[in-house]
Order: C-alpha cells, then sequence, then structure tokens
C-alpha cells in the first residue's frame, strides 16, 4: 500500500531529482545519487529479490535533494566551511572541537517545513498498513556510501524503536547532523572525500522485532580468508547493534554455497557465542532502547536453529547472484538480518557491497610466520591473517582516545565508530568482546591491521606500556604473546607457476586453516588427519560419550557435561564436531579430492582424551599395538567407529561433499582391510556406493609385499614414509638412542617406495604419498616423480618449494 500511494505522489510533475522522499519501492541501485548506497539498496531488493522469496521490511527515504535543500535553504554551506577551515583530523581535540560545533549548528537550524511535512505524510501512509504510530528504524545513507572500496559501516546515527512524527522527525535530524560525527569526518579526510560533495539520505523503515527473537550479520564470504563459497552468519539475541557494535560475543555458522545449491545442508561449523546481553525495546522507560543481561539457559543454545541457518545462506546467495549480475563482476555482500519475535519471520533489512576481501590482490600470496614463541597471554577470534607487535595501551573510554600512541596495540572493551581516529595508527587491536564481523573486525580489515575480539577479559590481563605480540596468522584463534617476538612475512608471486603432471596436494590437519590454504596452489588434500579434530575440537573419548553413564572419573564426567550442554545425546556431540570440522576441510578444497585418515591414534593418544582411561588397555609398545585398522572391527572399540562412520556418511550425504575420499591407516592384510570395508559398509559407508572411494596407508612392508592383493580391497594408496622407514629399518622413531638411524631416504626404504609404485601402477590403482620426506628432502621429491608417483602431498609450508623442484625433476625425465 505504501509504494501504491507514494508512487501516486510521485506521478505528481515534480521530477525525481527534486522529490524530498521517496518509497523503497520506487528506487533501485541506479539511484545511489538519490538516496545513498544503503537506501538504493533496500529499494533494489524489493523490487528484484521480494519475487525470489528474499523478505525485506518496506518504509521510505528522504533523498539527497533534502538534505541539499536543508543546507542551502538555511545557508549552511558558508558556516560549516569556517568551521572546517583548520581541521586536523590527526589531532583528536581539534576533531572534536569542529565535530561537535558542526553537529550543533545542524541540530540547531529547523528542518524546512515542506521536508517536515514530506517526511510526516510518508509516515502516515506507513502507519495505515501497520498500525498508528508504527515502530521503525531510521537509518543514515551517505550518498558516496558502501563503495567498492569504502564501506563508511556505521559512520552515521542510527534510532532503533521510533514512534510517532514528533520522534520520527528528531531522529531524522539527528540523522543529518550525524554527518558530521567525529568518525564521519575522520573516516571521509582518511578516504579523500570531500566533506561537502557528500550528501545525507534518511531510510525509514518498518521495525522487524528482533528484540524478541534474533538477528545479526552475514557475510557472502569468508571474512578473514577471501574464501568465496562459505556464507559466514553470525547470531545474537535482541536488536542487531549489539552484534554490529561488537557488544557481544555471537553465535557463529559457516554454509558452504555450491552444495546448498545442489539441495544439501552444509552447515560446516556452528561456533556458540556467550550472548551476555541482548538490546530491547525500552517500554514505558525513557529511552528508544536499553541492554539487559540473557538468562544462562538461553546463552547456551545457539539462537538460530538449523533450517533459519540454511534459510539464511540461501537468501545471501540469492543476493549475492543479484548484485553480481547488477555489477557484471563477482560481488560479495555484507548483509544485516533480524528474526521477528511476534511471527517468527525471517528478514533482510540491510545489504551492501563487502569492500575488503572482494579489492584484494589476488596474485601475490603474503604469509605471515612467527620465528619464535612465547608465553600466550590472551586468545580470542583473530581478524586478518597477520601479526603485530608493539606496547599495549589500554582504553575504556572514548574521551581517553587521545592518550593514544602511533603504533601501540590498542586495548579496550570493544570499538564504535567513534574509535576510528585511533584506530588506523595501530598496530593491532585487542578487544575483550564482538564477533568476527563486529565494527572492530570489519574495520581492522579495511584498514589492514590485525585484531582479536571477544577475548574476554584483554582489559584485565594487558597492562599500558607491556610489549605483546598480536598473532592472526595461526588459524581462526588469535594469540597475544609475551613480548616483541620475531616474525617474517613471505610475498609470494601467484603468476607463471609452473604446472606439473604430478599432482601436488596438501597435508591439512586444522580445519580452522583451510580455507586460508586454498590460495596455495595445489591439486587437493593427500592427507586430512581426524586426530587433530578430536583431540582439539573434541577432546572426548567416544567411548566416554557413548557410555556417560558409566564413567567412573568424577572430574572428566564435569568436563564433558560442560563440553556437551547442547547434546541431550552425548554421542552426537562427536558426530557433529567431526562432521563439521572434516566438512570445512573437503568444502574448502571442493572439487578437488580431499583424503581423509580414518582415526589413527594409538592407545595411549587415546587414553589422554577425556574419559579415555577407562576404556584402553595399557601396552608397552602401542606404536607396533592397538592402532588403525586393528580397532575399527574390535569389540572394544566398534562402537567409537561407528560415530566416526556416522560423522563421515554426514559430510558426504547432507553436506554433499562427495570429492571426501576415505583411508584406512595401519592395515597389516588384506583380509583386515576386508574386515574394515565390511564394518563401514554396516553404517552406510559401501565403497563405490554413490561415487565412495577408499584407499589405504601404504606404511607397513606387509602393504609393499601385498600390493597386489591390497589393490583388490583398496581404490587407491598413500605412502606414509614415516612408519614406513620406521618398519624397515626396524627402529621406533621416537627413542632418543636410535633417532639417528631414521632417515627416508635409505636405500632400503627407497626400494620399498619403488617396489610400491610400479606394482600399484601396474594394477592400474592410484597412488601417492602424504609422508614428510617430500617436505623436508627436495631430492626425495625427484626420486618419487623418477618412479612416476601419481600424487605428493606436502605440508603447506613447502608447497611452493617443492613445485619448483618438481617441475623442474618433471623437465629432467622428459
Amino acid at each position: 500500500m505504501l509504494e501504491t500511494l507514494l508512487n501516486q505522489e510521485s506521478d505528481r510533475p515534480v521530477p525525481r531529482e527534486q522529490a524530498l522522499v521517496l518509497p523503497f519501492g520506487t528506487v533501485g541501485i541506479a539511484d545511489i545519487s538519490l538516496v545513498g548506497g544503503k537506501n538504493a539498496s533496500l529499494g533494489e531488493m524489493i523490487q528484484q529479490l521480494r519475487p525470489k522469496g528474499v523478505k525485506v521490511p518496506t518504509g521510505f527515504a528522504t533523498t539527497a535533494y533534502a538534505y541539499r535543500y536543508f543546507i542551502s535553504k538555511a545557508g549552511l554551506e558558508a558556516k560549516l566551511k569556517k568551521i572546517f577551515a583548520d581541521l586536523d583530523v590527526e589531532d583528536v581535540n581539534n576533531l572534536r572541537q569542529r565535530g561537535k560545533k558542526a553537529r550543533y549548528l545542524m541540530l540547531e537550524t529547523p528542518f524546512p517545513q515542506e521536508l517536515q511535512q514530506a517526511i510526516a505524510q510518508s509516515y502516515q501512509v506507513l502507519c495505515q498498513d501497520y498500525g498508528v504510530d508504527t515502530d521503525v528504524a531510521v537509518r543514515s545513507s551517505a550518498t558516496a556510501e558502501d563503495l567498492p572500496d569504502a564501506s563508511f559501516a556505521g559512520q552515521q546515527e542510527t534510532y532503533l524503536n521510533v514512534h510517532g512524527i514528533k520522534s520520527l522527525l528528531e531522529s531524522c535530524h539527528k540523522c543529518f547532523a550525524s554527518i558530521f560525527t567525529d568518525r564521519a569526518i575522520s573516516y571521509r579526510q582518511h578516504k579523500g572525500f570531500d566533506h561537502f560533495n557528500i550528501a545525507l539520505s534518511v531510510g525509514v523503515q518498518k521495525m522487524v522485532r528482533s528484540d524478541l527473537a534474533a538477528s545479526g550479520v552475514m557475510f557472502s564470504i569468508d571474512t578473514e580468508t577471501g574464501f568465496k563459497d562459505a556464507a559466514l552468519i553470525t547470531a545474537a539475541y535482541g536488536l542487531g547493534e549489539t552484534v554490529v557494535q561488537g557488544a557481544v560475543n555471537p553465535d557463529e555458522y559457516l554454509v558452504f554455497k555450491p552444495t546448498l545449491k545442489q539441495g544439501y545442508r552444509p552447515i560446516i561449523k556452528k561456533s556458540l557465542g556467550s550472548k551476555e546481553i541482548k538490546m530491547v525495546y525500552d517500554l514505558g522507560g525513557m529511552k528508544l532502547t536499553k541492554n539487559i543481561t540473557v538468562p544462562h539457559s538461553e546463552r547456551s543454545q545457539y539462537a538460530l536453529n538449523d533450517q533459519e541457518i540454511l534459510q539464511l545462506a540461501q537468501w545471501a546467495c540469492v543476493i549475492e547472484e543479484h548484485y553480481t549480475q547488477v555489477h557484471g563482476i563477482d560481488s560479495p555482500m555484507d548483509i544485516e538480518w533480524a528474526k521477528d519475535g511476534l511471527t517468527n519471520e525471517l528478514f533482510i533489512v540491510q545489504a551492501r557491497p563487502e569492500t575488503v576481501q572482494s579489492q584484494k590482490v589476488k596474485n601475490v600470496l603474503s604469509n605471515y610466520h612467527l620465528q619464535e614463541k612465547s608465553q600466550v597471554l590472551l586468545t580470542g577470534r583473530s581478524v586478518g591473517e597477520m601479526i603485530g607487535q608493539g606496547k599495549a595501551r589500554v582504553i575504556l573510554d572514548v574521551p581517553q582516545i587521545h592518550q593514544f600512541q602511533a603504533g601501540e596495540v590498542l586495548v579496550t572493551n570493544r570499538t564504535d565508530p567513534d574509535w576510528e581516529p585511533i584506530m588506523k595508527r595501530a598496530s593491532a587491536i585487542v578487544t575483550n568482546s564482538g564477533g568476527r564481523t563486529c565494527h572492530a573486525a570489519i574495520i581492522a580489515r579495511e584498514m589492514g591491521i590485525p585484531a582479536i575480539v571477544g577475548c574476554g577479559n584483554a582489559t584485565a590481563v594487558l597492562t599500558t606500556g607491556q610489549e605483546i605480540t598480536v598473532s592472526c596468522a595461526e588459524g581462526e584463534t588469535g594469540k597475544v604473546y609475551q613480548g616483541l617476538l620475531p616474525y617474517e612475512v613471505q610475498q609470494i608471486p601467484l603468476e607463471n607457476l609452473p604446472r606439473t603432471h604430478t599432482k601436488i596436494m596438501m597435508n591439512v590437519g586444522n580445519p580452522e586453516e583451510a580455507f586460508g590454504l586454498t590460495a596455495i596452489p595445489n591439486d587437493g588434500v593427500g592427507l586430512a588427519r581426524m586426530e587433530f579434530i578430536i583431540a582439539n575440537h573434541i577432546k572426548v573419548h567416544p567411548l566416554a560419550l557413548l557410555h556417560f553413564d558409566q564413567l567412573e572419573d568424577e572430574l572428566a564426567r564435569y568436563k564433558i557435561a560442560e563440553l556437551t550442554t547442547q547434546y541431550e545425546n552425548k554421542a552426537e556431540f562427536f558426530v557433529d564436531r567431526l562432521a563439521q570440522g572434516i566438512g570445512t576441510i573437503a568444502a574448502a578444497f571442493y572439487p578437488k579430492p580431499v583424503i581423509v585418515r580414518l582415526s589413527d591414534f594409538k592407545s595411549n593418544e587415546y587414553a589422554n582424551l577425556l574419559g579415555g582411561k577407562q576404556f584402553e588397555p595399557k601396552e608397552e609398545n602401542p606404536m607396533l599395538g592397538w592402532r588403525g585398522a586393528s580397532r575399527y572391527y574390535d569389540e572394544r572399540y566398534r562402537e567409537g567407529f561407528a560415530l566416526e562412520c556416522q560423522a563421515m556418511k554426514r559430510v558426504r550425504d547432507e553436506m554433499g561433499l562427495t570429492n571426501m575420499i576415505l583411508m584406512v591407516p595401519f592395515c597389516r592384510t588384506p583380509e583386515e582391510g576386508q574386515r574394515v570395508l565390511a564394518e563401514m559398509a554396516k553404517h552406510g559407508l559401501v565403497r563405490q556406493e554413490n561415487g565412495l572411494q577408499v584407499y589405504v596407508m601404504c606404511e607397513l612392508p606387509s602393504n609393499v609385499m601385498l600390493a597386489d592383493e591390497f589393490c583388490q580391497v583398496f581404490d587407491g594408496f598413500s605412502i606414509g614414509s614415516n612408519d614406513l622407514t620406521q618398519l624397515t629399518l626396524g627402529l621406533d622413531r621416537d627413542s632418543g638412542l636410535v633417532a639417528h638411524l631414521f632417515d627416508e631416504r635409505n636405500a632400503a626404504v627407497k626400494r620399498m617406495i619403488a617396489n610400491a609404485i610400479a606394482t600399484v601402477k601396474q594394477h592400474g590403482r592410484k597412488i601417492g604419498i602424504c609422508g614428510q620426506a617430500p617436505s623436508d628432502y627436495p631430492e626425495f621429491a625427484r626420486f618419487l616423480v623418477e618412479q612416476g608417483i601419481d600424487s605428493i602431498s606436502l605440508n603447506p609450508d613447502s608447497v611452493l618449494k617443492t613445485l619448483l623442484e618438481i617441475a623442474a625433476a618433471e623437465a629432467n625425465n622428459h
């Protein structure tokens, strides 16, 4: 109805360029100069994406013409230019005084009567649809906003839960004045925008009652690595300002877009945030909104269910595809969403172009590496895959920001746009609260500064003047180290790298690093180890979850109960976490092959997991004992192996990641291999069904001697050079007494490997290597190429140097 009535208004002879107000339904992406990026985008989605099922609340926008009319009619430009004549944004006091004077001047100047009437009429039309004095959000939208290289995120003000014409006019007036907030002035100066060439539009949008439910931010790209195939969603309870401002640590979800579009349910990661406060309507109070504490029972639950996560991710895909079509280039998007607690409907309330990863130069890979480590003082969520260091400066309130010195590490509770004048001078940023989509994270990325958000107690642990190193180069967990540690930055040009006939794969164990590693040239993953995920993300022995009620260790019971609070069925915790971890690695390299080795803990390592001692034997030599294949069909462990199988089936069948190949470790005989395949089949993992391939580790002399028979059981082989060397030379690599004899280049080991390659290739099977040797010794890589190996899987840090060695070896062979 709003669009219909206001379109009738706009049928009058007044040209659109001179309209004071336009309904969202009459503007589109081509109208940024009329209504700013935010409002143009809302209009675009209402017109183009509502028919595709994307729900967007309606509303209207004051125009850039309205802003200029206000400035011109009151003769404000000359007065403002006088205020800014000696502006110095590097001087915090100067900036603060100029901003305050400019805002005061704007607020003290009344709106022209025509503008007041236009806003009031449009609001009355909105109230005809939603009721008298309907609640609206009032948001600023600058006409230079949301350009590809500048986000302007949060530069101007937003007002939520605004009721009635009087409050609406006041909020619109404050929005106009907020074009001169200190942060907006500083940001424009930093980006080279003329303060007087920019106009401000105000968007007035029907509120979504997310104060009664949840809201958050999502990106159609991974914000840290630029991985394009994942949608990142953050969620917390209440109105979305707490997530945007970084006042809460939100839940975080990752969804894999390619198989989502094929109809699968690929939620590859779910992280529970603490969500300690939420912003709600201040009903009957003096303010528009207020923050209240979230009950513990709600904090321990996810703010969204799986269906809602998938729905939002689908909308992110639809929005991204539309803007990609409009712009003619890939357009990853930064989107705000809200759930209405009255209707339980999801809505998109904003969408703008992502402005960091989409602008990065893709042909150079920058790798940061710490050369030493020290005491870890704090951890949190890492932002930007970099390292920064300097003296800490703990600042709790904006009035203290003048104390900040260039090159220091800013340590604070959280940041908002008022902090931006000093943020760009920081060597790194550390905050108590916030998630990967909060203000501090967005601005740190844009300014190329490492940040660790959501540390919890950074301002209590760190002190001003303390020398620290902030590392965001070790995956999703950022670490603050004591002291100024030496580090190096490798700049690797990716242009003109040779292509090799031998496939170059990577060894990947940590899902947190997987997206970042995809930038390194590769043909997939030759070894994804389950052990890292089980030890670091699950931490519990699978049988301790299956038999929780029989656990004798009280401390283990307590810790397991704490880890599994969201799971009624504790075994589901194991399946869920393992599926998400392996799913993340498989998604990162999709559709390239990802070879996942089934668990290969030894009995002493399994015993070290929570609750593990009760279920594990004590072995004199665990290295040669109950490990790998021999556990999977054994009555004492087959229940635990069943959980592994359920997780792997979920990765393939529910997430659609059929590029995953399974691999059986330490398989002593072909008959044992058959027994393992039969055990897997009981749990729906049937070799050759739905394209499932199963490989075997070639790490025992029996695997080499009976390679022809193993070829009848498995689809491929991967040489484990560590164990093969150990067992060929008859030594324990963990024993310091004989460690000097351990060498994969020994003639006996090389002959074993040559025999294995020759036999396997004769039988038409694939054979690669995932052991350490080719990463350490270039001459070993050349030897493997000469033998005709199909693939070499390397540690990520040695891929590029070994790639060049392999290319040279192939050239010599020809």
